[in-house]
């Protein structure tokens, strides 16, 4: 059986029901980070917290792109097989930070943005909202949902705070989907589908896990699908990918 009938990857709505449902289940607000416009409708966009206490918390978000749907529901799909997880320990999770790029299959929002370069920006529709709730929250871990038309197998962008890189093992054992087998990505050194970044790419904005570094995120890791294979195999690989971090690697509080 398919983990999600493929008529349904572009629908906002039965996405967010099934998160309105886990939140209840959760007993956790899903609260309204801001109202976007377009001339046809008004679209929320939802965060939601889990778990009690001061710790520094997981950081999950995706939906950033709409034309990248396996991550948004690779991540509910993580979501709602772990709620035990969700219960003892603290997440911050953005299930789609570009609720009409997803409802259009496409890259940029409703203005026709791409809302990945617009992470520095103060008074961005989406981004600003976004910063002032980040701010002064301690992220010990943070996942960056997304996938790559271009993409040949999976790939991750590692950002941390440590001497030595942590995805190699977990790439390799992969089951979903293989490493993207490339030696260059998007024009920067990989090797099986790890490309480990030393210093801020120079692009024309400010990406999510980029301000997540300089907010203080330990180790932020952009996950990357390819968005021309199976639906279920990517989604499966986003679940994947996220339990094998989260067992593997012990990132310290």
């Amino acid at each position: 059986m398919p983990l999600l009938p493929l008529h349904q990857a572009h629908d906002y709505r039965a996405l967010m029901a099934r998160w309105r449902s886990l939140a209840g289940r959760l007993k956790v607000k899903l609260h309204t980070l801001t109202v976007l416009q377009s001339e046809i409708q008004n679209v929320k966009v939802h965060w939601l917290e889990t778990g009690s206490g001061d710790e520094p918390v997981i950081y999950l978000s995706s939906g950033i792109h709409g034309d990248e749907a396996a991550a948004a529901w690779g991540l509910l799909i993580w979501a709602e097989e772990n709620e035990a997880r969700l219960r003892s320990q603290r997440f911050l999770i953005f299930p789609c930070l570009n609720p009409f790029g997803l409802m259009l299959n496409t890259r940029a929002d409703h203005r026709g943005l791409d809302i990945n370069r617009r992470f520095h920006v103060e008074d961005d529709d989406i981004c600003g909202p976004w910063r002032r709730l980040m701010r002064g929250r301690a992220i010990r871990l943070g996942f960056c949902l997304h996938e790559d038309y271009d993409g040949q197998g999976c790939y991750v962008y590692e950002l941390s705070h440590f001497r030595e890189p942590v995805s190699q093992n977990i790439m390799a054992g992969l089951r979903s989907l293989p490493p993207d087998p490339r030696k260059s990505i998007d024009g920067s050194r990989a090797q099986l589908g790890v490309i480990r970044r030393k210093r801020v790419p120079n692009l024309p904005g400010l990406p999510e896990a980029i301000v997540l570094h300089q907010l203080g995120c330990k180790l932020t890791l952009t996950f990357e699908t390819p968005s021309e294979f199976s639906f279920d195999d990517r989604i499966r690989a986003q679940v994947e990918f996220m339990n094998a971090v989260l067992s593997a690697v012990d990132i310290p509080e």
